[in-house]
């Protein structure tokens, strides 16, 4: 009974850190593409680590190109040390950092911009400028976001937003069966070791039985 107590306790704090893992990993989603004039909107630009044990360092530049254009232009750049910088006046004042904040290993690079205006749809793009530490070398690498965002007078649900919906429903439906799973197993390995145990102990009852009436049968021959 008491290994059993030990399994189930066993299983609920693998769960535990499981469901913490799950809420920990960096993971790259897409960034939303439809943005709602005079409100706000995240930028999103996620490039995750490969490697979480090796130590890294990341600046983050984004470009802008309007639709009709054929270049584009800086509009925003970030490091840890120095913060933000907006680097073109039609962003000026309208853009805040919305990524990693408490480490140089930038893996967000999100950036939220306020009062969007009908001229902010185009393509934007973000670069990671990311320095990898290894113990006898570095490496630098540069990794590539592109969003394109169009921006229109009143909000529709798009298709990338109810996949998501129906994908959170998903995952959150997937880790309940598991979880009773886990429960059903849990409790089929209890019910079998209290069976072993009344099967135990109904044995040396049995024995104990046995022996006693040996011994009374050893008794009466001797008094004979």
């Amino acid at each position: 009974m008491e290994t059993s107590i030990h399994l189930m306790l066993f299983s609920l704090i693998c769960t535990t850190m499981f469901v913490y893992q799950c809420h920990a990993a960096c993971a790259e989603v897409d960034s939303d593409t439809e943005a709602v004039a005079g409100a706000g909107f995240k930028l999103g630009c996620i490039s995750c680590k490969k490697r979480s044990e090796v130590k890294g360092y990341a600046t983050v530049e984004w470009f802008f190109r309007a639709n009709g254009e054929a270049d584009f232009v800086p509009i925003y750049t970030y490091t840890k040390e120095t913060g933000q910088t907006i680097e073109h006046d039609l962003f000026m004042d309208r853009v805040d950092w919305n990524g990693s904040k408490r480490s140089g290993d930038i893996q967000d690079a999100s950036i939220y911009l306020l009062n969007v205006t009908f001229n902010d749809s185009g393509t934007y793009q973000c670069f990671f400028n990311r320095i990898l530490t290894y113990e006898n070398h570095e490496y630098s690498t540069t990794i590539s976001k592109v969003v394109h965002l169009t921006v229109v007078a009143k909000a529709t649900r798009g298709t990338a937003s109810i996949v998501s919906e129906v994908m959170m429903y998903v995952s959150i439906i997937g880790l309940q069966v598991w979880l009773l799973i886990e429960m059903i197993y849990c409790y089929r390995k209890i019910s079998a070791a209290g069976e072993e145990a009344l099967r135990e102990a109904a044995n040396a009852e049995y024995l104990a039985i046995a022996s006693e009436s040996k011994d009374n049968c050893a008794g009466v021959q001797v008094g004979e």
